[in-house]
């Protein structure tokens, strides 16, 4: 959005588009930075497939949705996915790639003009392809689509935009038509949310404006405020395409918002704070802005997501009420929130958001050696012995951990094994407790029933829990497995970690009962079960657990039956 034209004082403005310069103009100053940046896999989140460098292989390799068969190849040196279909055939050039890390998606033209988000996705983990649409929790597809435009629902979040197309709806509030600058998160709780508002209604249409017409529109005649953020926010929807970003990928300025300023003069700190005379973006009421609120309201921009109608989340929540944190990868900006270290300790403590981080070291900080990070606030936690005598663990077990028991892992991954839930709290809370399967204790204590860990947690932190609340979650008797419990009677969420929990113990007692969970309804809860039993069997389980579910029960039975007959 071109800045408006007005005497911006000593206020460093910093959302609006005159405010970006692009990430090479860091490249001078900030060379070994810029240099780890520049091979991130926050930079390579969207690649132009031209000069890629692509991992998946397009060699013949075919997926299968309903009648639908999609198959990856290249012709004259270029990628190509062709869809086989009733309704024809449909061939798409790849003309850019996003992701890196876990997975690679494509997008790609047949000529129309419009880049579409094409229906297959190469795992790594698997090294496999997987239907595009089975990344998230949604029921299983009598058919793939490709109707999803790039730059109408990729765009915003994979790439640098100016911070300001991305606030019109909280300007104009919940009636303003779609576009793909809105913040991806709908249902945050309202003691959550920040706020954005106009501080100079002329300067900020004017603004609105010269937004409008750099996407090659005319802004309305009447132009006030109330009529210029639709058409703002129409222009972009039907308008936006790659050629308008400040550049492709998660450049510098996604984050550290615009910095022409700072480019110009070094003296002029760039903010993660949004700065502008014609808006302000606020707090949450009661939070001051520290500068760890600003850096994770910056994460959560993207990082925030419930963006499949999947109707549950943690904490017995709901997406329409009473929202508790995501059950998937992608919500942990959303996630870290709704905790209760927002204020003080900034997603960057644990994550460096300029280089990949190495898995050694997220792991490690799920250890003891990872204690030191809460121990700088929590410091009545730092005398010898207190720590064990907090957990009731022995010194230099797991279940000293700080990380381990206040982040547990039972979220769904990208790769189909668990991370860490991000909304930091206590496995003896109530609303985990009584709202959740499975009990997070059991995660590490997979053997143990129900009433076991209940009456431990109990006897070691003077709680009390509802036990006909706890029949309603696992059955009337409470001297049941709490992770055989949660595989039979769990929402699908909490059904996939318990299979994960399985597979990690290698337990070939629960083989049989994975087996059925290779045709959920939830097609991405099958790749949970698929991977469990490769864990548990060191069989490759061949079966294209994205087909039909009565073709792959059939083909789960006669796998469960080899897999008997085999010494």
């Amino acid at each position: 959005m071109p800045a408006a034209r007005h005497d911006l004082g000593p206020l460093a403005s910093n959302v609006l588009r005159n405010d970006y310069v692009g990430s090479q103009a860091c490249a001078d100053c900030h060379g070994a930075l810029y240099a780890t940046w520049a091979k991130s896999p926050m930079r390579n989140m969207t690649r132009d497939a031209k000069t890629a460098k692509i991992r998946a292989p397009f060699d013949g390799a075919t997926l299968h949705v309903g009648a639908d068969t999609c198959t990856m190849e290249m012709a004259g040196g270029e990628r190509f996915m062709r869809v086989d279909s009733p309704k024809g055939t449909f061939r798409f050039r790849i003309t850019k790639v996003i992701g890196g890390r876990y997975r690679e998606d494509f997008v790609g033209d047949n000529g129309d003009g419009v880049e579409h988000v094409l229906p297959a996705t190469f795992v790594f983990s698997t090294q496999s392809w997987r239907y595009k649409g089975y990344s998230v929790m949604v029921k299983e597809r009598p058919a793939m689509s490709w109707r999803g435009v790039w730059s109408r629902e990729c765009i915003g979040c994979h790439n640098t935009l100016p911070l300001a197309t991305m606030l019109y709806d909280d300007l104009f509030g919940p009636a303003l038509p779609p576009y793909q600058g809105k913040m991806s998160d709908r249902v945050l709780p309202e003691t959550r949310k920040w706020g954005a508002r106009s501080l100079d209604d002329r300067g900020l249409a004017s603004a609105l404006a010269d937004e409008i017409r750099y996407l090659g529109e005319q802004p309305p005649p009447h132009g006030d405020l109330q009529a210029l953020l639709p058409a703002a926010a129409t222009t972009m929807e039907h308008r936006l395409d790659g050629s308008h970003l400040v550049e492709l990928g998660i450049g510098c300025e996604a984050c550290h918002n615009g910095a022409r300023l700072h480019a110009a003069t070094p003296e002029i700190k760039p903010t993660f704070e949004a700065r502008s005379s014609v808006l302000g973006v606020t707090p949450p009421h009661g939070q001051s802005g520290t500068r760890a609120q600003w850096i994770n309201h910056t994460c959560a921009k993207c990082h925030t997501v419930l963006f499949t109608q999947y109707p549950w989340t943690w904490e017995g929540g709901m997406r329409t009420k009473r929202q508790g944190g995501s059950s998937i990868s992608s919500g942990e900006g959303r996630d870290y929130q709704l905790g209760g270290c927002a204020s003080e300790m900034a997603c960057t403590t644990c994550h460096d958001p300029h280089d990949e981080d190495p898995s050694a070291k997220l792991r490690a900080l799920g250890t003891t050696e990872g204690n030191h990070v809460c121990l700088t606030c929590h410091e009545q936690f730092a005398a010898k012995g207190a720590v064990e005598r907090h957990s009731h663990h022995a010194a230099g077990s797991a279940g000293t951990s700080c990380i381990a028991c206040h982040m547990a892992k039972k979220n769904m991954g990208l790769d189909y094994v668990l991370n860490r839930y991000h909304r930091i709290g206590s496995p003896t809370e109530p609303r985990r407790v009584l709202g959740d399967r499975p009990l997070e204790c059991a995660l590490c204590h997979a053997d143990k029933s129900v009433e076991t860990i209940v009456k431990t947690m109990e006897d070691w932190w003077g709680k009390q829990y509802d036990r006909t609340k706890l029949r309603a979650l696992y059955g009337d008797d409470l001297s049941v497995n709490v992770m055989r419990a949660t595989l039979v009677r769990g929402k699908a969420h909490e059904q996939a970690v318990a299979i994960s929990v399985f597979g990690e113990a290698r337990d070939r007692s629960a083989v049989a009962a994975i087996v059925p969970m290779l045709s959920h309804e939830y097609p991405l809860v099958r790749f949970f079960a698929q991977r469990a039993l490769q864990t548990i069997t060191g069989d490759p389980v061949a079966i294209d657990v994205g087909g039909a579910a009565a073709d792959v029960a059939r083909a789960a039975d006669a796998w469960l039956k080899a897999a008997a007959a085999r010494p």
